[in-house]
């Protein structure tokens, strides 16, 4: 009787360990369901009111989480939304049909306490700050649920379908669910969320740090989808060609039953009736492991006219005159770049637009043209932004040829705004 009781356990049907699943859990809401409203009313569970192999088994039933390692075992947010239905508590009992309606809620709870602590009102504030606290933790607990909702449907429904078609079908419905969880992270500006935050340090840690740790997690985990989806489809279709090959060849014998399988060595013997192309050369390489190609090698060698000059170090110029050189380059730059910003802080002294060209020709500076130019426009591009929008900056250019788009800066005209 005991191994037939055994046996029967083990053929239970799926509908049966979901009954037992579910009673279990339910009576596990039941027995702790003091403790589970306190969490609900504090806003997290008082870990010491059980001991910790009650705490496990409410982990592991998916009724409690920890939404974060630096925070305290709270309510699921399905089941905060339960009791929150059942109890009707419209504080709490709101309903969210996508992303966006969550984080207007979120923004609305932000101005809420930041009104409170305008006001002096702490005890308000710290309300509020718990309800967005809840809130953002429901918004990643839900992300997190829709994940674990993923990974299972791959591993249930898109795992064991029968044909291709069904399978590219769970594909796409797996594909869809994945792109509506990364529209909703498109969703969550930061930007906004640290304006929101200002310079409250619990704000930030909550909207920026926190929930930025959360949704980077939760995109590693999608990607890992991704891949996982890559990799079972690719998987799916090795399969289905063996078994195609696998049915075909059944279905053709069962229509040639006499069929036997030929010598197929002797068929790749072509007759030389038929064989009439030229034979193809293989390519020819010097092995160096091989003794024979060794010495051919070397003989190759010894007929070569090899140079027998010797070779003449360079002499090595004296450190003195590479500084010396060094230098000179520099001082010649830096008195082309003083140059450059005296004619812009001429620009300061009279009104009007002014050739970089004209200036370097009636100031008699010894620079080329060309150098000028290229020092002009490198000093402007180097200016702070603030300070580059007080110069009207324009490039006079010229067509090099009407047969390409070629253009040759011939001068750069510059004047202050007022």
């Amino acid at each position: 009787m005991a191994r037939n009781k055994s046996s029967f356990g083990k053929d239970q049907s799926p509908q049966s360990r979901l009954h037992a699943l579910g009673v279990t859990r339910l009576n596990l809401i039941g027995k702790y369901s003091d403790q589970l409203m306190h969490a609900y009313i504090k806003g997290h569970f008082d870990e010491i009111s059980i001991n910790e192999s009650a705490l496990d088994k409410l982990v592991k039933a998916r009724i409690l989480h920890r939404p974060d390692e630096s925070q305290p075992l709270s309510l699921r947010p399905d089941l905060n939304a339960l009791i929150a239905s059942l109890t009707e508590d419209e504080r709490k009992r709101q309903i969210n049909a996508d992303v966006a309606g969550q984080l207007e809620q979120i923004r609305t709870r932000v101005k809420h306490f930041t009104d409170a602590q305008y006001r002096g009102d702490y005890a308000g504030s710290e309300h509020h700050f718990q309800l967005l606290t809840e809130k953002v933790h429901d918004m990643t607990g839900q992300f997190s649920d829709a994940i674990v909702s993923l990974w299972n449907r791959l591993n249930s429904d898109f795992g064991f379908v029968s044909n291709l078609s069904d399978k590219i079908r769970e594909n796409e419905l797996a594909q869809k669910q994945l792109r509506r969880l990364l529209d909703g992270f498109e969703l969550i500006d930061f930007n906004e969320l640290i304006e929101l935050a200002q310079s409250s340090g619990p704000l930030r840690k909550l909207l920026v740090s926190q929930l930025q740790v959360a949704i980077s997690d939760h995109s590693s985990s999608l990607l890992e989808v991704q891949k996982r989806l890559v990799e079972l489809m690719a998987r799916f279709r090795q399969q289905q060609e063996r078994a195609l090959l696998i049915s075909n060849m059944a279905a053709f014998l069962k229509q040639h039953p006499n069929f036997e399988v030929g010598d197929y060595p002797n068929r790749t013997v072509v007759p030389d009736n038929i064989n009439q192309a030229a034979p193809i050369i293989a390519s020819a390489s010097v092995a160096f492991d091989k003794i024979g190609d060794q010495q051919v090698l070397g003989d190759i060698v010894r007929t070569l006219d090899l140079s027998t000059h010797e070779y003449v170090e360079p002499l090595a110029s004296s450190g003195e005159f590479d500084l010396a050189e060094i230098l000179a380059v520099e001082a010649k730059h830096q008195q082309l770049k003083e140059d450059v910003e005296n004619f812009f802080i001429s620009l300061f002294d009279s009104p009007g637009t002014f050739s970089a060209l004209s200036y370097l020709e009636d100031h008699a500076l010894d620079w080329d043209g060309e150098t000028w130019l290229f020092q002009v426009i490198a000093e402007h591009d180097g200016l702070s932004k603030d300070i580059r929008k007080r110069f009207v900056f324009e490039k006079k250019r010229r067509a090099e040829s009407q047969y390409n788009s070629v253009e040759v800066i011939e001068d750069v005209h510059l004047s202050v705004t007022v």
